[in-house]
């Protein structure tokens, strides 16, 4: 069985977009890394470096492998954790 994905949400608070992705993970009782791209400055540059814009939401997902994937877009995300992760 392959190893986890590590997933991380990138997002600031005042975001509606945001909160649908984080009312989802409430529902599916997930805890994953959120960073707060307006209260640390190299999460946001991270994000900046690897999409070349500061929309949000993003999630990051990184395989065993260290490589990322960054998926913009939160009807995409929500999909994505509905449909992959399990608590």
């Amino acid at each position: 069985m392959a190893p986890s994905p590590r997933l991380t949400l990138y997002h600031y608070p005042s975001c509606g977009y945001c909160q649908r992705v984080f009312r989802v993970l409430d529902q599916l009782g997930l805890d994953i890394e959120r960073l707060n791209i307006d209260e640390d400055a190299s999460a946001l540059a991270d994000l900046v470096k690897a999409r070349g814009r500061r929309t949000v939401p993003v999630l990051r997902i990184e395989g065993a492998d260290g490589q990322s994937t960054w998926m913009p877009e939160s009807q995409d995300i929500i999909a994505y954790l509905r449909a992959n992760v399990v608590a």
